[in-house]
């Protein structure tokens, strides 16, 4: 049985849109610049959870957005998440538009697929950046932890991480650590009670 992993990136205040600034949100742009400590710690970071990963799975415009930037690059890193076995909630993508190395397309009701994808699968499946998507799997109990690297700053306004819920989701600590000197990392898994 597979476990379910959200990892994202999130100002203090849980605004998780736009850190590299290129998608046009006038308060994005938060990221640490390239070559600072925070970059690079944040970048090794990513290159081990990728390795660790036994699949990615994300939302058809995350997975565009994330082809358009790793299907061309090389190294370590690009390598292992273009080789990854892709699993993308859409009722649009085919085979003619997975262009991002093994890419299997999920359709019909998404927490039913999901929760099959979950028995069928092994090791962890990774979910980066489709909020959307994380908050269903939140909404349905089939995440099994989330991870969330903190940079300092408060943006005020934004697209979050977290939306409303039908009912509280307990989550428990399980890990805080300082990375590059900046960021913090905080490891939750599901809690079945708070």
């Amino acid at each position: 049985m597979a476990t379910i992993t959200i990892s994202t990136n999130s100002s203090l205040d849980g605004v998780v849109q736009d850190p590299d600034g290129t998608e046009g949100f006038d308060r994005g742009g938060w990221f640490p610049p390239p070559g600072s400590l925070e970059r690079v710690a944040w970048a090794e970071h990513g290159e081990a959870e990728a390795h660790a990963a036994g699949a990615l799975l994300l939302g058809r415009s995350t997975y565009e957005w994330f082809a358009s930037r790793w299907a061309n690059r090389d190294g370590a890193w690009a390598d292992r998440l273009n080789g990854l076995q892709k699993f993308v909630v859409s009722s649009q993508l085919d085979a003619a538009d997975a262009t991002w190395g093994p890419t299997t397309a999920l359709r019909g009701d998404v927490a039913e697929q999901v929760a099959r994808l979950k028995e069928e699968q092994e090791g962890e499946l990774v979910v980066y950046a489709s909020y959307r998507l994380g908050q269903l799997l939140l909404e349905h109990d089939l995440v099994d932890e989330v991870r969330v690297f903190v940079f300092p700053v408060v943006l005020g306004a934004g697209r979050r991480l977290f939306g409303e819920t039908s009912a509280r989701k307990p989550l428990r600590l399980r890990k805080a650590t300082t990375v590059g000197g900046g960021l913090a990392l905080l490891t939750y898994e599901a809690a079945t009670s708070a």
